[in-house]
């Protein structure tokens, strides 16, 4: 089977998933489609597909489609996808808020269509390797964090269109502290106030995670800095502590001092798994849905608003 796909959003990510797409011998990439046409006819002559409005592209006889477009263009776009009748994949966040989020979420549940998201993360070799090793322990500490700079969009600096730091960023290390260590109940936490011109995205946030195991944790972010600098978690377990990042896996304990890094690109690795499910493969374990997508959110949005207001937040099951 030669699975039939369009993707809608031609900025960077967009550009990633598309090559990455084009590169798939079972898969023909019919069209590109951005409300900016220069990156759509940019990016679809550098692959030699059309470029096609969202109508056209949807009404093209795709088998599904990538949503790969920023935090606030959520939502509506959901909709027509679904009206199509479209299984999709969408890019993190699935929203810049929750509202969205929890209507997208709703729209897929009614529609039973097949879904994924873009936290690569899960399928890195090197998650379930930190799994494994967390495995028959009881997490006692977490901590997350990443620390980076600012990103070049504007869209970024406007929290009402980015969602904030943890929503739009940090929201990879919290889908795996969920994965890893467990759900979390509520948190509390605090802001340093933007300092640049034209960005309401705090300077810096910390926050205290309570977990539903017994267990306690902080997160906290950046955007001040030159590159990211830090991104990932550590779990302290009994005798054991993990540490996690996108490029490396460390495993220290009484029995054990090990260092690995991922084998797997965990980048093309999602879109694999996605067109699999389009093929009629079983989900790959590292494949997250809208469903479960919406539980990280719930999870960054409290964090948000917490370190927003100061207030304690219950993070919504």
């Amino acid at each position: 089977m030669t699975a039939r796909v369009g993707l809608i959003g031609a900025g960077g990510v967009g550009a990633r998933h598309a090559r990455v797409l084009a590169s798939f011998d079972d898969v023909e990439l019919v069209g590109i489609a951005d409300p900016a046409p220069d990156a759509a006819t940019a990016l679809a002559g550098d692959l030699g597909v059309a470029v096609r409005s969202i109508d056209e592209l949807l009404s093209a006889g795709l088998d599904g489609v990538w949503l790969c477009v920023p935090p606030f263009a959520h939502g509506e776009l959901e909709r027509r996808v679904v009206a199509a009748g479209l299984p999709f994949f969408v890019e993190k966040p699935i929203a810049a808020d929750l509202a969205v989020a929890e209507s997208v979420a709703a729209l897929v549940a009614e529609a039973g269509l097949p879904t994924a998201t873009g936290y690569h993360w899960r399928h890195m070799d090197t998650v379930t390797a930190a799994r494994e090793a967390l495995a028959g322990t009881t997490p006692r500490l977490v901590h997350a964090r990443w620390w980076g700079t600012t990103p070049p969009p504007a869209w970024w600096s406007d929290s009402s269109r980015s969602g904030g730091q943890l929503v739009e960023q940090a929201t990879h290390v919290l889908d795996l502290v969920r994965l890893v260590a467990g759900e979390v109940t509520e948190v509390v936490g605090g802001s340093a106030a933007s300092t640049r011109d034209g960005r309401d995205v705090p300077d810096a946030t910390a926050a205290v995670l309570r977990m539903e195991s017994g267990a306690v944790g902080s997160v906290s972010t950046s955007c001040v800095l030159p590159v990211l600098t830090a991104a990932g978690l550590d779990v302290v377990a009994d005798d054991l502590v993990v540490s996690l990042t996108e490029t490396t896996l460390s495993v220290r304990g009484r029995t054990v001092d090990e260092r690995t890094e991922p084998t797997v690109d965990a980048r093309d690795a999602v879109d694999r798994a996605f067109v699999d499910v389009l093929a009629g493969k079983p989900a790959a374990p590292g494949l997250v849905d809208v469903a479960e997508a919406l539980r990280t959110h719930r999870l960054a949005w409290a964090l948000a608003e917490s370190t927003r207001t100061g207030a304690v937040v219950r993070v919504a099951p």
